[in-house]
């Protein structure tokens, strides 16, 4: 299967460098202390955060730091595929571990000693970079319940389809058909104004000048997703001026 056309374009017509169009909205969850719904092209997320909070099991309590905690799971109907998963399923443990502890790169838990932040991420619609589009989401549902943060993390996916042996393209904000293609991939998570690494993920091997491309390529993307979420934010400030008649 040919993932890019003679004419250099991928299947969902865009150019190997492009990004998906991303949309977000915050304060979705209106009982949630902060919201966010986050779109990468047909990838939709929403994420709700409470807290911080007492702790509610006091065996967890840190009395150094706040607790962070995170809990990832998909609709039923969010793929194509009608089968029920069973909640807590491994590769839901694995992403809930890997959103929580990147979120716990850029929170400044110090701030809040014997206290509770639970993030809660679903996937409505999946099509690929299902766990970036939740990390942009927490991201800026964090924000919207005005946890501080040492910065916002931001999240992309980059990979390299071989489709023969002389041609390897690499394409950026991978959608699903193009992740399932078994092409290596890497999904990176960065402190954008910091310029420090929170998350790096591969599932298969790359030869050191071609992963460097590919990083470099996931890294321009969070670069873009943080400049859209700070417009987003900023957008949502100027709203809550206008509202308090500020």
């Amino acid at each position: 299967m040919e993932y890019v056309s003679p004419e250099g374009l991928r299947l969902d017509g865009r150019r190997p460098m492009e990004m998906r169009q991303i949309r977000a909205e915050i304060g979705a969850v209106s009982k949630a202390d902060g919201s966010a719904v986050f779109e990468m092209g047909n990838t939709k997320v929403i994420a709700a955060v409470y807290g911080p909070r007492e702790v509610q099991n006091r065996s967890q309590q840190i009395n150094d730091q706040a607790l962070v905690r995170c809990e990832y799971s998909m609709a039923n109907f969010s793929t194509g595929d009608r089968m029920r998963k069973p909640k807590g399923d491994r590769r839901s443990t694995e992403i809930s571990l890997v959103i929580r502890q990147t979120m716990e790169a850029c929170i400044l838990t110090h701030l809040m000693p014997r206290s509770q932040i639970d993030i809660f991420v679903q996937v409505l619609q999946a099509d690929g970079g299902t766990r970036s589009a939740c990390i942009n989401a927490a991201t800026l549902a964090l924000a919207d319940a005005g946890i501080p943060m040492r910065d916002i993390v931001t999240s992309c996916s980059a990979g390299y389809l071989n489709s023969t042996p002389l041609l390897g393209t690499k394409c950026e904000d991978l959608n699903y058909v193009e992740d399932s293609a078994g092409g290596p991939d890497v999904t990176v998570g960065i402190l954008t104004k910091l310029d420090k690494v929170t998350l790096l993920q591969m599932d298969a091997k790359l030869p050191m000048d071609i992963f460097e491309n590919v990083m470099q390529l996931a890294i321009e993307g969070c670069k873009a997703i943080a400049n859209y979420i700070r417009e987003v934010l900023l957008e949502n400030t100027k709203e809550l001026e206008y509202r308090r008649g500020i």
